[in-house]
């Protein structure tokens, strides 16, 4: 078969549809990685001017339409727009250590200069999106990544105990400050995406990184208005966290009111288990371990595609794709494994 590519098969899996074709889905792919297939350089470009940032999004935007996506995964980081940021990516000192920090950060100014800083690049993304594709993702990080930034996880550990009302103001003016910017997200760019998502990494192999009690009073009621927000925007809601997070997915779904979720481990769970016990209420994407597609065989790889749908068909709407992301690290011949496998189950 040919392929077409058709965004509406990827907003079935997010609405929980079983997609009349599957489709192949990836938070991140490294504009590296898309060098080393493709032949050409082009990711430098988009730091430079308007025509510069058009061609990196017709080299980006073209590769997912040339590896069989429906739809072209991009989001831009509130974390890297917020002044002073850097405690959890960077490990630099935290901005906000105390109340007194708190009550002189720039907190009115953030939008501002997301959209000053990203601006430019939504627009070159959206001029750029060929025929039948439509975006997904939106405004990077989230709540507890976004705290992170300007706290440090260790530190907002000490504020937890030191100061419980700086602790709860966090959680809640980051939300705030979020809100406003995915309104406007949504005003000036939303018609250029199908479902919008946020990743907010809440877990490690074995736990939640906070007390679950923790995420459900300050974490979770605020991703409800975002969520309510997207829906206002008749776009369903992809939620992304790594992690071990089976303590608060209920949560999750009936209060935040996700409508999918991303990220897989298999040494948390294979993807098939997370199919299992969800699939019957949210749609879910993901598929196969990053670390299997480094390590394993071109033959191994197709194996473990094949076995994984198997498992998944029949448990509500799925989309494949590695169970977290392609970065600089990953070898393009067992990327592109996992990539022919899904064509050739497709029949393509």
């Amino acid at each position: 078969m040919k392929f077409v590519p058709d965004y509406q098969h990827v907003v079935d899996v997010a609405v929980n549809r079983e997609a009349k074709r599957l489709p192949l889905y990836e938070h991140i792919i490294s504009p590296k990685v898309m060098e080393k297939i493709l032949g050409r350089q082009f990711s430098e470009l988009i730091d430079g001017d308007v025509s510069e940032k058009r061609e990196f999004f017709r080299n980006y935007n073209n590769f997912f339409r040339e590896m069989g996506y429906d739809t072209v995964s991009f989001e831009c980081c509130v974390g890297e727009a917020m002044p002073g940021s850097g405690a959890l990516g960077r490990h630099v000192d935290p901005a906000i250590k105390d109340m007194d920090d708190f009550k002189t950060y720039p907190w009115d100014e953030v939008p501002d200069i997301y959209f000053n800083k990203y601006s430019k690049d939504f627009e070159a993304f959206r001029d750029t999106m060929p025929e039948g594709m439509k975006g997904i993702g939106g405004v990077g990080n989230g709540i507890f990544e976004c705290v992170q930034e300007l706290a440090g996880f260790e530190n907002l550990c000490y504020i937890k105990f030191d100061d419980p009302e700086l602790y709860a103001l966090l959680f809640t003016k980051v939300a705030d400050t979020l809100y406003e910017i995915w309104g406007r997200f949504l005003k000036q760019y939303g018609d250029s995406y199908c479902v919008c998502r946020m990743g907010d990494d809440l877990g490690f192999k074995s736990s939640t990184l906070l007390e679950s009690d923790d995420i459900r009073t300050h974490i979770i009621p605020q991703y409800r208005r975002i969520v309510e927000q997207v829906h206002h925007f008749h776009k369903p809601f992809l939620f992304h966290s790594c992690g071990c997070i089976w303590d608060v997915m209920d949560d999750i779904i009936e209060i935040a009111k996700i409508d999918a979720k991303h990220s897989n481990e298999d040494q948390i769970a294979p993807f098939n288990v997370w199919v299992e016990r969800y699939g019957d209420r949210i749609g879910n994407f993901g598929g196969m371990d990053t670390d299997a597609v480094c390590r394993l065989c071109r033959e191994d790889i197709h194996e473990y595609v094949f076995d994984m749908i198997r498992k998944c068909v029949g448990h509500g709407g799925f989309a494949f794709s590695t169970g977290n992301s392609i970065p600089d690290y990953v070898p393009a011949e067992g990327y592109l494994a996992m990539v022919e496998a899904v064509r050739q189950y497709r029949g393509e």
